[in-house]
């Protein structure tokens, strides 16, 4: 049976490469929306998701993956015989690959004039639902939430499909991942509804840089800050370097001028 890799993107940073990538090593593309037609006017052959579901997409495209046909085939065991039997009793195609990004939620908020609708249709729900169940199923399933990986995930998968390692690697990634995105709309739904003591309180923080060194020399530290940070904040500054001939020529007028 022909390997399936799954991809539906808002990012589409180097996709049309990677996806020439998956095709080459043997892969079938299944796509949704802008992202099958990306891949279609770039001359790739994808199908789309409602040809795998027999289900089209409906409510504007709140719902389009969230069905059994996809989710059977991320979640479903290869090591499992009842897993893999129930998959051929449904005439269910196993999924390999799940590359997904999602809605610009953060990028939403942050625009001044946003409404509250907008901000709402921006949070992704069949794409955090693909990315935790090929997550899950690491062992069998490579997902990939970041273009940065892109390279990195055809080198692996061009050795014998890669390996469980790097799967998991992945994997680890895409929870973070959405352990942020998750915090971010609720932090926002605090601010929307003016709670000042939820019950929880979830903070996420993006690495910004490595740093040098930590306290000491022999540690590592890296700078965060937090993900939704607006205003004044030294984590919103930008260093201004001044050239170090510059800080020379200043001191050897001082001298002069002494």
């Amino acid at each position: 049976m022909k390997k399936r890799a799954l991809l539906s993107v808002s990012d589409k940073s180097n996709l049309i490469p990677f996806a020439e990538g998956l095709d080459k090593l043997g892969y079938e593309l299944i796509s949704t929306g802008g992202t099958l037609k990306a891949l279609k006017e770039a001359g790739l052959p994808a199908l789309p998701v409602s040809a795998v579901t027999n289900f089209d997409e409906i409510l504007d495209g709140r719902v389009k993956t969230l069905h059994p046909f996809i989710h059977a085939g991320l979640l479903a065991r290869r090591d499992k015989e009842s897993h893999v039997k129930q998959l051929e009793e449904r005439e269910i195609a196993p999924i390999d690959v799940v590359v997904v990004n999602l809605y610009p939620f953060k990028e939403t908020i942050a625009k001044p004039d946003v409404t509250e609708e907008d901000a709402i249709e921006n949070i992704d729900i069949g794409g955090p639902t693909m990315l935790r169940s090929a997550s899950k199923n690491f062992r069998d399933v490579t997902v990939v939430v970041d273009p940065a990986d892109y390279d990195a995930t055809l080198e692996n998968l061009s050795e014998n499909g890669g390996t469980v390692a790097f799967r998991k690697t992945l994997a680890a990634k895409v929870f973070r991942h959405t352990a942020n995105y998750d915090a971010m709309i609720a932090s926002y739904f605090v601010d929307i509804t003016g709670e000042e003591d939820p019950e929880t309180f979830t903070q996420t923080f993006e690495k910004v840089q490595s740093l040098r060194y930590g306290e000491n020399p022999h540690q590592k530290a890296a700078f965060y800050k937090e993900g939704n940070v607006k205003g004044a904040s030294i984590a919103n500054a930008k260093q201004l370097m001044l050239h170090w001939k510059l800080c020379l020529i200043s001191a050897s007028s001082q001298q002069q001028l002494q």
